[in-house]
């Protein structure tokens, strides 16, 4: 949820969490039974008769126990484990591997941002209805089942991951420093909206901290758009709307009225002062859907622990990121490689993944589970987070995304980058994004 997606606009890159046992041993050992796999003599593979399945992933999804596990007990059954760190690098590897019809290995991660894209060509994937996962579909929020599902119903293209559930993270040293509350439930209540947002940002600024209050535009005009209704630069025929869409509109001037205010850091994110700004403390609150606990975490250090916590984010909740786990229609296993893709998916791997990484789960029995629901992070100042993102993900609305979503992603972030660096004037800007949109779908 980047330079991943819209060159880092509203990305979604699973990074590191806590390191942490994934599934107890006994439902590990029952879930792994209950997975099955076709045995390799079927499938063919090596001379041996072992099957290999390449898996395909950007970032981190919090696979590598799960994959140990499931080689344990399938010992016909090898997993390589292919992660390219950068969406802005998977993505367009993806769509070169799929139109060749190689190269994508056998299960490849689909983020929701192409996913409207991807599924105008169903017939590059295998149907995993044909492999038993329409008795799953209770185990995935019923939105995110049907994002994966053709439109007749007839072909389930994905399973579902994880889902971008929000919060905002903030700086509690330099909240005091500020004179502000520290206190999570305290600090929420600073921004029930946007613009009490903006006004606790004035307040902020206006105490001389010498810090910024947020890292980037980019990312509070995604969380602020996300919430606008359920579509954005897209209808749900896939007329562009970037230009009449009055909520695309409203995200880009509150946005601008932030940047106006002088609370961005003007950095721009996954660059070096980005990733370095953790560590030094240039900037006192981020957006923060679930995995961006793992980034905060890996690039603050050891040193910046407790520092960090997270409140409620500002609005309602809206999505930011999520994916699926898919099988090309070029697998030479698609069996065995739907029946891992159903193991990795299922409520139990979620589990895991979020143990790992702080994924945060998909799957209701998953966020219920008390290892999710209950789990608090020490990082974060023993911030609740298994119940901050349940609520969250409980109450999200999906937004559509359209086919060409990342280029006019691309279009608009670039144009609020522009205001921020000071190259151009709102409505210049403004003129630009709309007039870049419209060649960038036209192409």
């Amino acid at each position: 949820m980047s330079s991943a997606r819209w060159s880092g606009w509203s990305a979604r890159l699973g990074s590191g969490f806590r390191a942490r046992s994934v599934v107890a041993a006994g439902a590990a050992v029952a879930l792994l039974v209950a997975a099955g796999c076709g045995g390799s003599d079927e499938a063919g593979g090596a001379s041996d008769g072992t099957v290999t399945l390449t898996v395909k992933t950007f970032g981190q999804f919090g696979y590598e126990d799960l994959i140990k596990q499931y080689e344990s007990s399938h010992p016909g059954i090898k997993i390589k484990q292919d992660s390219i760190a950068q969406l802005d690098d998977y993505t367009p590897k993806l769509q070169q591997w799929l139109t060749a019809g190689s190269g994508a290995g056998d299960i490849v991660a689909l983020e929701e941002g192409i996913l409207v894209k991807l599924m105008a060509k169903p017939d590059q994937f295998a149907n995993l209805l044909d492999y038993g996962a329409g008795e799953l579909k209770g185990n995935f929020l019923d939105w995110k089942w049907k994002q994966a599902l053709t439109a007749d119903g007839t072909k389930l293209v994905g399973l579902g991951t994880d889902v971008g559930a929000q919060g905002m993270c903030y700086r509690t040293d330099l909240f005091a420093k500020a004179g502000l509350p520290t206190d999570r439930a305290k600090v929420g209540e600073l921004w029930p909206t946007w613009d009490a947002y903006l006004a606790t940002g004035k307040r902020f600024v206006a105490a001389g901290t010498g810090a910024s209050f947020f890292d980037t535009a980019g990312g509070i005009y995604q969380n602020i758009l996300m919430q606008q209704g359920d579509t954005t630069y897209f209808d749900r025929d896939n007329k562009l709307i970037v230009d009449t869409n009055p909520g695309v509109r409203k995200a880009w001037d509150q946005t601008v009225s932030m940047i106006d205010a002088g609370l961005s850091g003007k950095l721009q994110m996954w660059g070096p002062a980005w990733n370095a700004g953790f560590k030094k403390g240039t900037f006192a609150t981020i957006p923060c859907p679930a995995w961006m606990l793992g980034i905060i975490k890996e690039q603050a250090g050891a040193e910046n622990a407790g520092k960090w916590d997270v409140a409620r984010v500002p609005g309602e909740g809206a999505v930011r990121g999520g994916s699926f786990l898919a099988v090309p229609a070029q697998s030479k296993h698609p069996k065995e490689a739907a029946e891992l893709a159903k193991f990795l998916t299922s409520p139990e791997g979620q589990t895991a993944a979020f143990k790992a990484k702080n994924n945060f789960p998909s799957s209701p029995q998953a966020i219920d589970d008390p290892a999710v629901s209950g789990a608090v992070n020490a990082y974060f100042n023993n911030a609740p987070v298994g119940k901050i993102f349940g609520q969250s993900a409980k109450s999200l609305k999906p937004v559509y995304l359209g086919p060409e979503n990342q280029l006019v992603g691309d279009a608009v972030g670039d144009a609020l980058t522009a205001i921020e660096q000071g190259k151009l004037k709102p409505e210049e800007a403004w003129t630009k994004a709309l007039t870049d949109s419209k060649r960038a779908v036209d192409k």
